[in-house]
C-alpha cells in the first residue's frame, strides 16, 4: 500500500481562505505544537495573504511569527510558504532586490520551502525568483498553476493537461532550478480529469525522483475527488487541512480523506484518533473568531466565475469593512465576463485580485466604464504576458484610460526602472518616517506600503473579527434563484 505524503495547510491557507487570513499568532501556537505531537511534519505556515494580514489586521510582525513556529516544530519539520514570482507576497510587482531581499529573509526566518508561482504562467517571472530562492539555500517547489475556465468558452488548449505540459518543458528548457513541482489550484475548478492527465504527463517528464504534489480547494465540491486523480496519476504529496479551516473554500480535511482512501491502495501515514482530538482542540482555538458562512459553503457558480477560496472571504471581510458586502453574489456573477476577456490568467493572487477589482468596478459602475489599474495593467502586459491575447476593445479602453501603452518588456526590467520601487526607496520612506533601517523594515514597507509603515509606527488599527463582534443583521448573503422560469430573492443569515 502506498501511503501518500499530505502537507498541513491550517495555518495559512486555512485561516486565509475561511478567515480571510485574520487570525492572532497566539490563539494557533498551542494548536501547531499540538499538531507536531499527532504526528504532522509539514506544514504551510506563511506566505500568501497570511504576511500582508498580519500588519494590515492583526498588528504583528510576521517575522516574528515565523520565528515563533520555528521554536515550536524544532529544527527537522518542514516549514513551508507562498510567494507569487515578481509579486513575492503583495499584490505589486516588485524589484529585483526586493525579490532578493524576500528570500534571504525567509531563510533567516526559519522557512524551509517556498512554494513559487506566477498567476499568467509567464515563466520569466518564475526565474528570477526561482535562483533567488535556491541560492539562499531555501528549497524552491515550482509551481503549474491551474484553473478550470468557464464552460460556455468553448477553449481547448488553455488551460488544458496540453498547455500545463508545455510549461513544465518552458521551465526545463529556461534551466530553472527546482526541488519540487506543485499543481496549485486555487479556485478548485479544474476537472480531475485534467488533472489526471497533466500530472501523468509531468511523471514522464520529469526525473522519476522529482517530488510532484497537488494543491486544490473544494470551494465548488471537487476537493475530494481531484485530490484522488491526482493521486492515481502520481503525485507524491497533497495539500489537507484540518478542521475548522476544512472544506468549503479550503482544502478537504485530513480526515475526510483518509476515509476517501480506506479500500484503495492509498492511506494517509496518520494516527486518525489523534488527529481528531487535535482538530477538536482547533474547534475551541478558533470559537471566539467570526466564521463567514460562505467560507464553508459549496457554491456552484465558482467553476463559472473562478474565485479562488483563499481570496473569498479577504474579499468578503473587506466588503463587510466598506458596507459593500450585499453586492458580493453580482460581484462574483460579474467575474465571468471579467476572467473571459482578461487574457486567461489563472485566477490566484494578485490576478484573482484584479479580477475581483474590475468586476466589481463592472458592477457599481456599469460594464466597462471604468478599467481598475491593476487590470488595466495585466491585459496591457505590465505584469508578465497572459496566456493568450486578451479582449482587443478591453485593451484599447484600458489603454486610454490609464495613458499606457501595451508592452511585451520583462516586468523585472519595468520595475528596476521604477524609482519609487526597490531598496533605496523604500529606505527613505523608513529614513522620513523615522523608523529603525533593518532588512525587515525594508521589506515590510515594499510589500505593505503605508499600512506597513503605520505598523511599524505603532498607528496600525486592529481588524481581526470576533463573533462577538458582529451584529445579528450585519451577515446577510443576497441570492437570486430561479424556479420554474420566475426569479426569486433569497436571503441568507448567519446565526449563531
Amino acid at each position: 500500500m502506498k501511503k501518500i505524503k499530505f502537507m498541513d495547510t491550517s495555518f495559512r491557507d486555512g485561516f486565509q481562505s475561511c478567515y480571510g487570513a485574520r487570525v492572532k499568532t497566539e490563539d494557533f501556537l498551542p494548536v501547531l505544537s499540538a499538531a507536531v505531537d499527532a504526528g504532522n511534519y509539514n506544514f504551510e505556515i506563511g506566505g500568501g495573504a497570511r504576511f500582508q494580514s498580519l500588519y494590515f489586521y492583526c498588528q504583528e510582525d510576521a517575522f516574528d511569527m515565523m520565528d515563533s513556529a520555528r521554536k515550536i516544530v524544532g529544527e527537522e519539520i518542514n516549514l513551508q510558504t507562498l510567494a507569487r514570482g515578481v509579486n513575492v507576497v503583495g499584490l505589486e510587482s516588485q524589484s529585483r532586490d526586493i525579490v532578493n531581499l524576500h528570500a534571504k529573509l525567509f531563510k533567516k526566518h526559519g522557512i524551509t520551502t517556498i512554494r513559487n508561482f506566477d498567476a499568467l504562467m509567464d515563466i520569466r517571472n518564475l526565474a528570477y525568483s526561482g535562483e533567488c530562492i535556491t541560492n539562499a539555500g531555501l528549497n524552491h517547489q515550482i509551481v503549474i498553476a491551474l484553473m478550470g475556465l468557464p464552460p460556455s468558452l468553448k477553449e481547448n488548449y488553455y488551460h488544458s493537461a496540453e498547455f500545463y505540459t508545455d510549461k513544465i518543458k518552458e521551465i526545463i528548457k529556461a534551466d530553472i532550478p527546482f526541488d519540487s513541482l506543485a499543481f496549485k489550484d486555487a479556485s478548485g475548478t479544474t476537472p480531475p480529469s485534467v488533472i489526471y492527465d497533466s500530472i501523468k504527463s509531468a511523471r514522464n517528464l520529469l526525473p522519476k525522483d522529482t517530488m510532484i504534489q497537488f494543491h486544490t480547494h473544494d470551494t465548488a465540491g471537487m476537493g475530494v475527488s481531484c485530490n484522488m486523480a491526482a493521486v492515481e496519476a502520481g503525485a507524491d504529496m497533497i495539500d489537507l487541512a484540518m478542521s475548522p479551516v476544512s472544506g468549503g473554500t479550503s482544502q478537504a480535511d485530513i480526515l475526510t480523506m483518509w476515509q476517501s482512501l480506506r479500500g484503495t491502495e492509498y492511506t494517509l501515514d496518520i494516527n486518525e484518533e489523534k488527529i481528531l482530538e487535535v482538530e477538536k482542540f482547533f474547534g475551541e482555538q478558533m470559537d471566539k473568531y467570526f466564521l463567514p458562512p460562505e467560507a464553508i459553503t459549496v457554491d456552484p457558480i465558482i467553476p463559472f466565475s473562478p474565485m479562488p477560496g483563499g481570496a473569498l472571504t479577504a474579499n468578503t471581510q473587506m466588503m463587510r469593512d466598506n458596507n459593500s458586502f450585499h453586492l458580493f453574489t453580482k460581484v462574483i456573477e460579474n467575474m465571468r465576463e471579467v476572467v473571459a476577456k482578461g487574457g486567461y490568467g489563472t485566477s490566484v493572487t494578485p490576478v484573482s485580485q484584479f479580477y475581483f477589482q474590475q468586476a466589481f468596478s463592472n458592477t457599481v459602475q456599469g460594464n466597462w466604464k471604468k478599467i481598475s489599474d491593476n487590470y488595466g495593467k495585466m491585459i496591457l502586459g505590465y505584469f508578465g504576458k497572459t496566456p493568450t491575447v486578451p479582449d482587443a476593445e478591453i485593451m484599447k479602453i484600458a489603454s486610454e484610460q490609464l495613458g499606457l501603452e501595451p508592452t511585451q518588456e520583462d516586468p523585472h526590467d519595468l520595475n528596476d526602472s521604477n524609482p519609487k520601487l526597490g531598496i533605496d526607496y523604500n529606505q527613505k520612506i523608513l529614513q522620513d518616517n523615522n523608523i529603525e533601517i533593518t532588512d525587515e523594515n525594508i521589506f515590510i514597507s515594499a510589500t505593505c506600503g503605508a499600512k506597513g509603515i503605520d505598523f511599524l509606527k505603532g498607528n496600525g488599527e486592529l481588524g481581526v473579527r470576533y463573533k462577538n463582534d458582529i451584529s445579528s443583521n450585519e451577515d446577510v448573503l443576497n441570492h437570486t434563484v430561479t424556479i420554474n422560469g420566475e426569479d426569486f430573492e433569497l436571503e441568507v443569515r448567519s446565526t449563531e
